[in-house]
C-alpha cells in the first residue's frame, strides 16, 4: 500500500493508515521540528500535537498528494505555538551519544565523537533551507521527490540546495567529500538493498534516487523446469539446456548471470536492510518465494528483511507491473515496505518446495494452506495450475485464451500478445513466453491454429523482422475445440513444463479442474490427486 492510499484510508477513521503515516513522516516532521525548536523532547512534543492536529482535519486535504507540504505547514504552526508559551533549552546536536556496544579504542571514539561535532555543528551553521534538505536526505533518509513535497519546491530547486550544501560542508571541513565523511561515521546512514524484478524498475529505482544498491534479480521462474536447490550444478544445466533450446536464451550467458545475482546475494549481511520490490502475479511470486525460500536457510544476523508487493496502483486501471511506473510513481512507495517475519519467511519456503516439486497433491497444497501472510500469493499459484490441461479439452488456460482471441479477430501476434496478456495478466507472462506456447499450437499433426508466411518466432536478443505480419488463422480441430466437439485437444503442445510439473506423454492424465480449483487426474471422481 502507498502513501496516498494511507491517506485515504485515514480519512475514514483506519487506525492502521494513521499509524503508516505517523511512521513514514515522523523523521521528516522531527527534522523541521528540531530545526525550529532546538531542543529534542520539545520537538518530539510539538510532531505529536501536529499529527493530532492532522488527523482532525484530514477531510479537509483535497488533493492526497499535498499532504507533505500541508502536514509541514501544521507541524511549523505547532512549533511557533510552543515558542509562544515558554522558554526554550537548547540541546546542541552535536551532544548525541554513540551506538551502544562500540568496542573501539577510546582514542578513535573520541575522534568520531569529535568530527560527529563538527560535521553537526557546521550543518547547523547552513543556511534554513540547505539545513533541512541535508538532515531530510541524509540522515532521515527520505527521497528527493518526498523532500520537495515536502518543502513546497521543485526538485530542480531540492538539488540545487544539495549541491550548494555539499560544497559549503566540503569547504568548511576541510575535505575531499562531505559524503565521504558521512559515510564514513554513519556507514552510509542505513545500508541498504533493494532487490527489484526487472532492469526498467532496477533504471528507475536508481534514476528516483533511492538510497542503497541495486539488484535486478534476472530469472523466470515461471517458465521450464525448476527445482528446490536451483543453485545445484546438474538443474542448473538443465535448466539452461531447456531455456536455451525453447528461449534462444544462450547457455552460457545463463548460467554466468545466474553465478554473478548469486553472489550479489551472498553478501546480504553488509547491508542493514534488503528490500524486496514485487508485484502480484505469478512471474514475480515464483520470484518472492524462491527469495524468501533463501533467506529462510540462512542467518540474517543483523540485517533486516523487508518487503514491498503491490497488486494495483491509484490511476492505473489495468496494473500489470512495478514496471508500468514512472520514476517519480516509484518514489511514492519509499519507505511503504513492511518487515519480513517468520510467518513470510516459512510461507515462502512451502510455496516454493510445491511449486517446485514434481508430484501434483504438492502443488494443489498452495491453494489449501493459510497464505494469508502473503497475500497475493493463493491467486498467482491458482494461475499457475490453470496452465495445466483442462478437464474439458486438454488445454491451459494460454492456449484456450489464445484461441479463443485469435477466433475473435485477433489475427497479428503483437495484438494478439497484447490481447492475451492483459486478459491473463495474473501470469505476467512476457513475450518470449507467449511465443514458445503460440509456436507450439500451431505445430503437430492437428494444429489450433496456422500462421502464414516465413519469418520466424523471435528469440533471445533476436530480431525477427516482418514477424509482426504474419496471420493467425483457427484451423479445423480448432474450431472444433471451440464449440466443444472435440473432447480431448491432444496436439504438439502438450509437452510442456508447470512448475515442477513435465506434463507430456503418460502424465496427459494430470488435469486441471476450473470448477473444482483442484489438480485431478482422468478418471477421477472426488477432485483429489493421487
Amino acid at each position: 500500500m502507498n502513501v496516498f492510499q494511507w491517506i485515504e484510508e485515514a480519512r475514514q477513521g483506519s487506525a492502521e493508515a494513521q499509524e503508516s503515516l505517523v511512521r513514514h513522516y515522523t523523521g521528516m516532521a522531527l527534522a523541521v521540528a528540531y530545526d525550529k525548536l532546538q531542543d529534542p523532547h520539545s520537538a518530539e512534543d510539538a510532531v505529536q500535537e501536529a499529527f493530532t492536529e492532522a488527523f482532525a482535519n484530514l477531510h479537509k486535504l483535497q488533493d492526497p498528494r499535498r499532504f507533505p507540504g500541508w502536514f509541514k505547514v501544521i507541524v511549523e504552526r505547532q512549533c511557533y505555538r510552543d515558542l509562544r508559551r515558554k522558554q526554550l533549552q537548547t540541546l546542541p546536536l552535536h551532544e548525541m551519544e554513540l551506538p551502544a556496544g562500540d568496542q573501539r579504542s577510546l582514542e578513535t571514539v573520541v575522534e568520531k565523537k569529535e568530527l560527529i561535532g563538527q560535521l553537526h555543528a557546521t550543518i547547523g551553521g547552513l543556511p534554513p533551507g540547505m539545513r533541512i534538505a541535508v538532515q531530510l536526505y541524509y540522515f532521515q533518509g527520505y527521497s528527493l521527490q518526498e523532500i520537495s513535497q515536502y518543502l513546497g519546491i521543485s526538485l530542480a530547486a531540492l538539488k540545487k540546495r544539495l549541491f550548494d550544501a555539499r560544497r559549503k560542508l566540503k569547504n568548511t571541513l576541510h575535505v575531499a567529500d562531505f559524503i565521504s565523511v558521512f559515510t564514513d561515521l554513519y556507514e552510509g546512514g542505513r545500508r541498504m538493498l533493494h532487490i527489484v524484478n526487472g532492469d526498467s524498475v532496477g533504471d528507475k529505482l536508481k534514476q528516483g534516487n533511492i538510497q542503497g544498491d541495486i539488484l535486478v534479480w534476472r530469472e523466470l521462474y515461471s517458465f521450464g523446469p525448476v527445482f528446490p536447490k536451483m543453485d545445484e550444478p546438474d538443474y542448473r544445466r538443465t535448466r539452461a539446456r531447456y531455456l536455451e533450446q525453447t528461449l534462444g536464451i544462450p547457455r552460457k550467458e545463463y548460467i554466468e548471470t545466474c553465478e554473478l545475482q548469486e553472489r550479489k546475494l551472498q553478501d546480504f549481511r553488509k547491508y542493514d536492510e534488503v528490500v524486496l520490490w514485487f508485484e502480484h502475479d505469478l512471474f514475480d511470486q515464483t520470484m518472492l518465494a524462491y527469495l524468501l525460500h533463501w533467506f529462510k536457510e540462512k542467518s540474517l544476523g543483523s540485517t533486516k528483511l523487508s518487503l514491498l508487493c503491490i497488486g494495483a496502483y491509484p490511476g492505473i486501471e489495468l496494473f500489470r507491473g512495478l514496471g508500468q511506473l514512472s520514476t517519480e510513481q516509484l518514489e511514492t512507495l519509499s519507505g511503504t515496505w513492511h518487515a519480513i517475519g517468520e510467518d513470510e519467511l516459512a510461507l515462502g519456503r512451502m510455496l516454493w518446495e510445491a511449486y517446485t516439486s514434481d508430484r501434483p497433491e504438492q502443488h494443489q497444497r498452495m491453494l489449501e494452506v493459510d497464505s494469508s501472510a502473503l497475500p497475493f500469493a493463493r491467486d498467482a499459484f491458482e494461475a499457475h495450475l490453470a496452465r495445466l490441461p483442462s478437464v474439458g479439452n486438454g488445454l491451459g488456460i494460454i492456449e484456450q485464451t489464445t484461441l479463443e482471441a485469435v477466433a475473435d479477430g485477433v489475427h497479428q501476434p503483437y495484438e494478439l500478445f497484447r490481447r492475451v496478456g492483459d486478459q491473463l495478466h495474473m501470469l505476467g507472462m512476457g513475450d518470449l513466453e507467449f511465443w514458445f506456447y503460440l509456436a507450439r499450437m500451431t505445430e503437430g499433426p492437428d494444429p489450433l491454429l496456422v500462421i502464414d508466411g516465413t519469418a520466424p518466432f523471435p528469440d533471445f536478443k533476436q530480431a525477427a523482422p516482418h514477424f509482426q505480419d504474419r496471420m493467425l488463422q483457427v484451423t479445423n480441430p480448432g474450431r472444433e475445440v471451440l464449440a466443444g466437439k472435440a473432447g480431448d485437444a491432444r496436439t504438439g503442445i502438450i509437452d510442456k513444463w508447470v512448475g515442477g510439473l513435465h506434463v507430456q506423454g503418460e502424465a496427459l492424465s494430470l488435469r486441471w479442474d476450473p470448477e473444482r480449483k483442484s489438480v485431478v487426474r482422468t478418471g477421477e471422481s472426488d477432485g483429489t490427486t493421487n
